[in-house]
Order: structure tokens, then sequence, then C-alpha cells
């Protein structure tokens, strides 16, 4: 497959990008980021080389752009996105342009074109907070933020082109992702960098969120499976099935670093904060996948395992590195 991927050189998207070609050898990307401060060239330092592989720095509401770039390619994989939500607290309007009006310039390119796939990567969060039981597909969405209701809206205009145009959609909505090349904003690699510089963890309100964590290969073998394997129209579910209070995760982050518990400064609790993600993914298993890479609790300790090191957190091996950008 050729694809054109967007937001490629960020968290998730560069290890799709890695994933696609260390696992497809007939497949080639052409990665289209902005690169922003959560876009890293550096993310892919070690396929830039690869003949496969074309970088393009450039902006998804670009139409021409996009339409130069798109034309007669296999399918449109799109990470593109604003995704932090104290940013989109401050700074709506530009979650509002690339997460709905970003999806639209896509999606125009990809009808007009005829692409035969448009995969678009949403978040389990416009599902809202969820008390008892596990998110479905078709469950109503309830955005409480700026950044899950521009994420909501992206979802629904993706799905309309399904609807009206026939276009060849395909929506996936990912738990929290942890693991390799994350920005350090979000919340594993900014305790764990903060931890090791002694400096405070800022947890919010009484710690007692809960969020189902799911490593970021497991997602891009996931996304692999729904871009070849999915059906038009239809949505995808994809977690981790490990759900853990926020306090919980952050003791054990200072616990493996070493650190006390007296550096958790409790703050104020941002509006608008979802209690609990949870979802049902029984769908995705029917095309056959299931995640690889466990993120366990044991009373209360996390025990990260990979199949392949460095990437091990246990009692038997500490590995921070694969944490933090380059």
């Amino acid at each position: 497959m050729k694809l054109l991927v967007t937001g490629g050189a960020g968290f998730i998207g560069s290890n799709f990008i890695r994933h696609v070609l260390r696992a497809h050898a007939e497949d080639s990307v052409v990665n289209l980021d902005r690169l922003t401060y959560g876009g890293n060239p550096a993310n892919l330092a070690d396929v830039a080389g690869d003949r496969r592989y074309t970088l393009v720095q450039g902006d998804i509401c670009d139409a021409k752009l996009v339409r130069d770039l798109a034309a007669g390619v296999d399918a449109v994989v799109n990470f593109a996105a604003c995704t932090h939500v104290d940013r989109s607290l401050m700074e709506p309007e530009e979650f509002v342009r690339t997460n709905v009006f970003g999806v639209f310039t896509l999606l125009e390119a990809v009808r007009e074109l005829r692409i035969p796939r448009f995969l678009h990567i949403s978040t389990d969060e416009v599902y809202g907070s969820v008390a008892d039981g596990s998110s479905v597909e078709t469950d109503p969405l309830v955005p409480r933020n700026p950044y899950s209701a521009s994420k909501a809206g992206g979802d629904l205009l993706a799905l309309s082109y399904w609807h009206t145009h026939r276009v060849p959609v395909i929506v996936t909505r990912s738990s929290n992702n942890f693991g390799p090349y994350q920005f350090p904003e979000k919340v594993i690699p900014l305790f764990i960098t903060n931890a090791l510089e002694n400096r405070s963890l800022p947890l919010y309100g009484d710690g007692r969120n809960v969020r189902d964590w799911l490593y970021v290969v497991d997602n891009c073998e996931a996304l692999d499976v729904v871009l070849r394997r999915g059906v038009d129209g239809e949505i995808y579910n994809i977690g981790g099935g490990n759900e853990i209070e926020n306090v919980v995760l952050t003791r054990e982050i200072l616990r493996l670093t070493g650190k006390p518990d007296s550096l958790i400064t409790p703050v104020k609790d941002r509006p608008g904060h979802d209690r609990r993600y949870s979802l049902d993914c029984a769908k995705i298993r029917r095309l056959g996948f299931a995640p690889r890479h466990g993120f366990t609790i044991v009373p209360t300790r996390v025990v990260w395992v990979s199949n392949a090191p460095p990437f091990v957190i246990s009692s038997a091996a500490i590995s921070f590195t694969d944490f933090v950008t380059s």
C-alpha cells in the first residue's frame, strides 16, 4: 500500500509509520506534518533514510497540498490533531481548526480523488465520563471539553461523508496510549521526568480519575488491522483493558524512580475533568486483534511487561528512556 499519513511525526503517528515500514516491505509512506511543538522529525530518525519514507512539512488545512500529496495513494491515515486537554481550555480555536476543519480538508481530498480508504484516528474521550460499564461504538457522544468536543466533531463529519458520499471512512477510538516518543506534556512522561529531576508531580483533584492504558505499539498493530481488514463506515474501539486511578499510577512512578510520595502536589481539578473512561473492545477482537503488552497492577504495584527490551518496567529492569522524546 501507498499511504499518506498525517501527523506522523507525533507520538502515535511515528510509532505507526515505523510499524508499517517494518511489517510491510511493499508499503511506502508520505508523512505530512506541520512539525509544531508535538511533532519531531527525530521521532523517525531511524527510518529517515528509507527510500519508502518521505517527510513533508505542511498543514492538513492546506487543501492544495493535501490533494497533491494524496493523489495516487491507497489510503489516508489521519493522526493530525491537537490533543492536550489543558491546552484546549486556553486555545480552543486551534483545536477546532485542526480537529474539525483539517478533517474536512482531508475528506474532500479523499472524496474528489476517490481514495480507497480513509482511517481517522480518534479517542475514547468523545464518549465522556463513564460511571459504570464500558462504552460501545454505538453509544452517544458526550464530550465535556474543547479537545474531546472537537474530536467528536471530526468523527461525526467523517462518518457523515460515508453516509452521504460513500467515502470509505473508518473511525478508531483508542484509550490512553503510553510508550516511546510520547511528548512530555502527557502524564506518564511528565511525571517520570519531574520525578527524576526532584520536581513536584501536579495531581488533579483527589487523583481518583481512572484511565485505561494501552501500549502504543499495540495500538499501532490494531490500527494496521483496521486499515487492512476493517469495514467501511464502521467505528472500532481500541483499549488496553488496564484501568488505573491516576493516584495509583503516580505513586508507582515515584516508587520506580526511588522518589518520595512527598513530591505529589495536589492541584485544583481542571474544568470538565472526566472521572473515568472505559472501552468495550469486542468489535475489534472479532477482527483478530488483542493487545500483546500488559500494564498490570499487582496489589499497589504497576508492572509494564514488554516482549522486547529495553521497554521493561518491573522489579527486575527499569528503563524510562523510551518515554521521552529526543
